[in-house]
């Protein structure tokens, strides 16, 4: 009789404290923490799973600050360039992690969205400069201090992932344009996604860059490619500036040109991209490239 009390009671006690399956599935499918952590935020607040997702997450900036501190000279190479175009204004940034594998996480993805989101605020709320292309940009700290919609700072949101994944993660760098009405922002990443031209999605890739035309024609889907193929072209080519034909010279050469008006036309190199430019009838105002892991020249 007294083992029989004993294996009830203790039946009694573990039903209380168990999570509930149903619970226990969508709180993992909406914070993407692990098994454990959701099982324990369950029981410790009854299958609550709005108290249990407030304290998953009060846990996660916690340990992320923890794991951000420990983790803070570990080398971060890998990573995504995202880029982000909405009208007048658009932004071009780099999140770096520590392995390709974390950078196909579905949480890193979304963090380099919210700080695509968050450059786009940021820069919406600038002053034009005089001139019709105004260029900002922002390193880590700078990053770090900006807010988003929930009113957190991008480091608070950096803290969260870094509790999830456990990898070092660093906002490396930004570029953030904001473009008279009549200068058009496009942008382009490599590995290119099945869909680029939908205007307001952030895009992701290796090799990312973004550029603004001045064209007297209007942007028809036919302008659009010319554009996407340029940004294109930047990214593969890697120019190091536009080139003026007043100044600069072509150089001897091909392989070693850096203007891009002189580069050959990455997808044709019958024509260069002076040439496809004078032919539309566009010009460059603009553009700038990031690389995924590469040193950042300081000037």
């Amino acid at each position: 009789m007294y083992f029989k009390h004993i294996s009830t009671r203790f039946f009694h006690l573990s039903k209380n404290l168990c999570a509930d399956k149903n619970a226990l599935a969508a709180l993992r499918k909406k914070t993407g923490y692990t098994f454990a952590n959701c099982k324990k935020a369950l029981e410790m607040h009854e299958n609550d799973l709005t108290k249990a997702e407030k304290w998953l997450q009060e846990q996660a900036e916690s340990l992320g600050w923890s794991k951000a501190t420990k983790l803070e000279g570990r080398s971060a190479s890998q990573g995504l360039v995202g880029v982000l175009v909405q009208r007048n204004i658009g932004a071009l940034v780099e999140i770096n992690c520590e392995t390709d594998f974390v950078s196909r996480n579905e949480n890193f993805r979304e963090f380099v969205e919210k700080t695509s989101k968050a450059c786009l605020n940021y820069v919406s709320d600038v002053k034009e400069t005089e001139g019709n292309v105004t260029k900002i940009a922002l390193e880590s700290e700078s990053l770090k201090n900006l807010k988003l919609e929930d009113g957190k700072m991008l480091s608070d949101h950096l803290a969260l992932l870094i509790g999830k994944i456990g990898e070092n993660t660093v906002l490396k760098r930004a570029i953030c344009y904001k473009t008279a009405d009549t200068i058009k922002l496009f942008g382009f990443t490599h590995p290119a996604p099945e869909s680029i031209d939908e205007e307001g999605k952030v895009i992701m890739g290796r090799y990312g860059a973004i550029a603004a035309f001045n064209s007297n024609t209007e942007a028809s889907d036919e302008v659009r490619v010319i554009y996407r193929k340029i940004c294109q072209h930047i990214v593969g080519m890697n120019p190091e500036k536009i080139g003026d034909t007043e100044i600069d010279k072509p150089n001897e050469v091909k392989d070693d040109e850096k203007c891009l008006i002189y580069q050959d036309f990455i997808l044709d190199s019958e024509m260069t991209i002076g040439e496809i430019l004078k032919e539309n009838n566009i010009k460059i105002i603009d553009f700038h490239r990031f690389e995924c892991g590469e040193e950042v020249k300081v000037n």
